[in-house]
């Protein structure tokens, strides 16, 4: 076998090599972003005119996450919160829609303490995507809900799905930071009916 034919082999061996691996490095990356963001990793494919473009945007955001001071909350605040929502749960039964508008500003509250930015939903969509993606569906439902409650659309069922729904991100922003801290007691014994549905997540 002549040297440049063993030179040409080589250089094949090499490409073949940088391909494998090229290719193992692409599907580990694949696999973390699909790990780390969960259902939204398919959301934000569906949304996107390729693969390539999903994962580009989920890495942006990961990149933009890194760069924000997101803080737990203080056990105070965190008791705030609580109390709040378990009056807001209260008032449910006698003003539906106006609660809901509540659960809404209340978990806005929470993100903005926390040290997620709120003035644009879609970017709040994005920067929970990092930490809370398999919460995020529940957000976007309640949000939905919470647009058609000014005119009046939904029903007393939808309103009370739309809590459902806020609370589950609610419970999680209070908690993330805090392995140790459970929901206050106090809290989830207001309106059972709407904590046995939270369950079902």
């Amino acid at each position: 076998m002549s040297i440049v034919t063993i030179l040409w082999v080589a250089v094949a061996v090499a490409v073949v090599l940088a391909l494998a691996i090229g290719y193992v490095l692409l599907r580990q990356r694949r696999q973390r972003l699909r790990r780390r963001f969960g259902p939204e990793y398919d959301h934000t494919l569906n949304e996107q005119d390729s693969r390539g473009q999903a994962e580009q945007e989920l890495r942006a955001r990961e990149k933009r996450f890194a760069s924000l001071d997101i803080t737990p909350l203080t056990p105070a605040s965190r008791q705030t919160y609580a109390q709040q929502w378990a009056t807001l749960q209260e008032r449910f039964a006698d003003a539906p829609g106006p609660a809901v508008t509540e659960a809404d500003e209340l978990v806005t509250a929470v993100m903005a303490e926390r040290g997620y930015p709120t003035e644009d939903f879609r970017q709040q969509l994005a920067d929970l995507s990092v930490v809370h993606s398999r919460t995020l569906h529940h957000y976007r439902q309640a949000r939905e809900i919470s647009r058609r409650a000014a005119p009046g659309e939904p029903s007393t069922e939808d309103l009370r799905q739309a809590i459902v729904h806020y609370r589950v991100l609610f419970e999680e922003l209070l908690d993330d930071g805090d392995e140790h801290h459970s929901y206050p007691a106090e809290a989830r014994e207001k309106a059972p009916a709407l904590i046995d549905d939270s369950q079902q997540r």
